[in-house]
């Protein structure tokens, strides 16, 4: 039992000291939090989306990556959003939380501004602009160190190394654009203009400019026959991200009749991902399940991700405004 103790605390040493150097060597580059369910926090992958439901509208989203590996990647956002003609476009916030292990932890608050131009009658594009500001936490009381471990009661000791509790903070810029017409939509966004240093031990570990193209189109396949039916709609969808050497093509549908909707999403790799929603009055309540079929699965597992989305009522959006018909989650 001893000898069994002492060879996992030398590979909980061994991983401390593996990480220690990678974090101090190597030329880390930072990536964003990852959420599959794109449209139902539409403000996160493009900040032009902002008011675009021309009505009020607050989402909810949380995410936890991996779940075969304890206590990492569990991503929570918040956001709202929505037009005002005073400001010929609309104003959003978002607030972000992402825990990378229990000594790391990224949180973002940012506001949002989309301005609205009809390029025709049926045409409307909207330009949207972030500004953010970002606060990294490094909690090093949360790691474990071969002094703290008594070979009979466990970890009991205090460790000698010196404990850091440090905290990084910023600010940070993105851009997007956005043109839609009634049942198509294309945009662009580029996240992290101003490429921010997020290193808790160095000066080369910027969070790299990330861009997005986004791409949908609503086709419906049947139409109603009464008030009483809901039209069958099938939605085609493709995202493409590039951040540093990462590159990343989401292609996926959504199959949706009121109030229920289902979705698949193949990403590289071997990602998969199923998407099950409904609606139940001004609410939307959705659940993803990501699979990766590579060797990665035997010890990541998959991801879940749940979203809750409230649409409000207003007044103009029938007779004033044309609202983006965009996926729902």
């Amino acid at each position: 039992m001893v000898n069994l103790l002492k060879t996992y605390c030398n590979i909980i040493n061994y991983l401390n000291v593996i990480i220690i150097i990678i974090c101090l060597c190597l030329n880390i580059k930072s990536q964003d939090a990852e959420f599959t369910q794109f449209y139902s926090n539409p403000i996160y992958l493009n900040p032009a989306f902002a008011g675009s439901n021309i009505c009020p509208r607050m989402s909810i989203n949380h995410r936890s990556q991996w779940t075969g590996i304890p206590s990492v990647f569990n991503t929570t956002s918040f956001s709202y959003d929505q037009n005002f003609e005073k400001f010929k476009g609309g104003l959003g916030i978002l607030i972000l939380s992402d825990r990378l292990t229990n000594s790391i932890q990224n949180n973002k608050i940012s506001g949002i501004y989309s301005y609205e131009l009809k390029i025709s009658k049926k045409i409307t594009l909207r330009t949207g602009l972030e500004a953010s500001f970002w606060q990294n936490k490094f909690d090093q009381s949360q790691l474990t160190y071969i002094d703290m471990i008594d070979p009979l009661r466990g970890f009991v000791l205090p460790t000698s190394n010196s404990l850091l509790n440090n905290s990084i903070n910023g600010v940070d810029f993105s851009a997007g654009i956005l043109a839609y017409r009634e049942n198509v939509f294309l945009g662009f966004s580029t996240h992290h203009l101003s490429e921010p240093e997020q290193s808790f031990f160095s000066n080369n570990s910027k969070l790299e400019r990330k861009y997005t193209l986004n791409f949908g189109c609503h086709i419906p396949i049947n139409k109603k026959t009464s008030s009483n039916d809901e039209k069958f709609i099938l939605s085609p969808n493709l995202i493409w991200k590039s951040q540093g050497y990462n590159e990343q093509l989401n292609l996926g549908f959504y199959a949706e009749k009121e109030p229920y909707v289902i979705g698949f999403w193949f990403r590289d790799n071997n990602n998969y991902a199923f998407l099950v929603g409904t609606k139940v009055g001004l609410i939307k309540i959705g659940y993803s399940y990501d699979i990766n079929l590579s060797r990665l699965y035997i010890a990541s597992s998959g991801s879940h991700e749940i979203s809750i989305q409230f649409n409000f009522q207003c007044q103009n959006k029938n007779n004033i405004k044309q609202a983006l018909s965009c996926p729902s989650f």
